[in-house]
């Protein structure tokens, strides 16, 4: 199996603004790239240029330009010249299924942040060795970095990434290992249903609160992003000191914002990792819970609108983002793979309108947020924890299926 592992570097100054050079180099690269297609389909009769094509004229272009394209890795070139290409194949493919195509856009210089070098060993090189307290990673045409390795890795490492966030610096290493030993089974099976108010409840009537990070950062981001609009735009390399530094705090707190969702996300699938063999959860589509509504045009005044529900769809889209359910179900299903453990997305339609008591379906059983009383049998329960008891029974009942 494949696993990731993300330490920070400490990078001296000098290597700081080397790593800042390559980042710019490889932007301005990807935006040559992307320009050269646009040209050629505009105005060479719609001529499609290829990874292989533009591959094979990065040794004229290092050539040609070797103090910014000629002192970095020839591969890390060639990964950056993939990530356009397989950005044009995902354009092209969302325009086949129907879907909106969302063709390619330049990247500025503060929204390029990732060089990815294919093969450990090939323009860098990771130096880890385990009873040398320091571990650095070489970079070509930036030097031995030294990096802040929290734990160790296992198997062999097949590609390195140097990746900037805010003003931080960190190397993501994918690591090929075998398959880890599964956990001690537990007998035990679960399903949870995500939610607001409570950010996990689960069918044996537990619940996991919603710390709603954002929601408590968000006067301090306010301000933040206040004083940052008080200044005009300008280029990166006009701004003064006080806006890079406006600049530097907003982004220092989503940062902030961004690892304690992500630490709750870990800490809580690890958790029902350990405690269940199953698990199941509702297969949300929540790009499509986030979008916004559609406009209502007023057919009697040409030119209006009538209310839609924006701006209370928004608030909800806000606190759906802020709970990051997204990030958490792709982190539980992979600590589950490597735990041995299964699970498993179900239908979420009627979970939390179905009485689990006598199957009655209906809308007024849930006549609150929180209560759940079937209008049939009279079962009451938190509407949370039934629809974690509906999600169970029909992951079992999928599971079975498969098995049979």
């Amino acid at each position: 199996m494949i696993r990731a592992y993300k330490f920070l570097m400490r990078p001296t100054v000098g290597q700081t603004q080397a790593l800042g050079e390559m980042l710019r180099d490889h932007c301005s690269l990807y935006n040559g790239a992307l320009q050269e297609r646009r040209d050629a389909y505009r105005h060479v009769s719609r001529t499609s240029v290829k990874y292989g094509m533009q591959s094979a004229q990065l040794k004229e272009i290092r050539a040609f330009d070797p103090e910014c394209q000629g002192r970095w890795s020839f591969s890390s070139q060639q990964a950056t010249l993939r990530r356009l290409d397989k950005a044009f194949r995902a354009f092209f493919r969302r325009v086949k299924s129907g879907g909106t195509p969302g063709y390619p856009r330049f990247r500025g210089v503060n929204r390029f942040d990732t060089v990815e070098f294919p093969r450990d060993g090939d323009g860098c090189r990771w130096d880890s060795t385990p009873h040398d307290p320091v571990t650095r990673v070489r970079l070509q045409g930036v030097g031995h970095v030294r990096v802040n390795q929290h734990r160790p890795v296992a198997g062999r490492v097949k590609t390195v990434s140097v990746k900037r966030e805010g003003d931080r610096w960190f190397v993501v290493l994918t690591a090929e290992q075998e398959q880890p030993k599964p956990l001690p089974a537990t007998g035990s099976a679960v399903g949870i249903d995500l939610g607001i108010a409570n950010f996990i409840a689960d069918s044996n009537g537990g619940f996991v609160p919603n710390p709603r990070h954002g929601r408590t950062a968000a006067a301090k981001l306010e301000a933040a992003q206040q004083a940052l609009s008080r200044f005009p735009r300008v280029r990166r390399d006009k701004r003064t000191g006080n806006h890079r530094r406006a600049v530097e705090k907003v982004a220092k707190l989503h940062g902030k914002v961004r690892r304690q969702r992500l630490d709750h996300a870990h800490k809580t699938a690890l958790g029902l990792v350990r405690e269940h063999d199953f698990v199941a959860h509702e297969d949300l589509r929540i790009r499509n819970m986030v979008k916004a509504p559609a406009p209502k045009p007023d057919l009697e005044q040409p030119g209006a609108f009538l209310p839609n529900g924006a701006a209370a769809k928004s608030g909800l889209s806000r606190s759906i983002m802020d709970a990051g359910w997204g990030v958490f179900l792709t982190i539980l299903t992979g600590k589950a793979e490597s735990a041995g453990r299964v699970v498993i997305a179900v239908d979420p339609r009627n979970t939390s309108r179905a009485c689990p008591e006598c199957g009655h379906v209906a809308k007024e059983n849930r006549p609150t947020q929180e209560k759940f009383r079937c209008q049939a049998c009279g079962h009451t329960a938190h509407a949370d924890t039934v629809g974690a008891i509906n999600v169970l029974r029909a992951g079992l009942a999928r599971r079975n299926a498969h098995q049979g």
